[in-house]
């Protein structure tokens, strides 16, 4: 299955997560999710966690692909 990539980088809190909310609400078996900083990262894993998605995340540079599926 190809997931739909979000870019959320340069946008702090709380905008990550809202973008991941709205991508889910489209898209609810998974998207990929880039973000460039660890409290966009976190916050992000907690939000998809509390949801019951299994979360994958990788690095890339400076950056975190969060990958996010049912």
């Amino acid at each position: 299955m190809k997931l739909n990539l979000v870019d959320a980088r340069g946008r702090s809190c709380p905008e990550p997560v809202l973008i991941t909310k709205k991508a889910l609400e489209l898209n609810s078996e998974g998207i990929q999710i880039i973000v460039d900083n660890g409290a966009a990262r976190d916050n992000i894993k907690r939000f998809a966690g509390n949801l019951n998605y299994n979360i994958e995340v990788k690095e890339e540079g400076e950056d975190f692909v969060l990958t996010l599926k049912k």
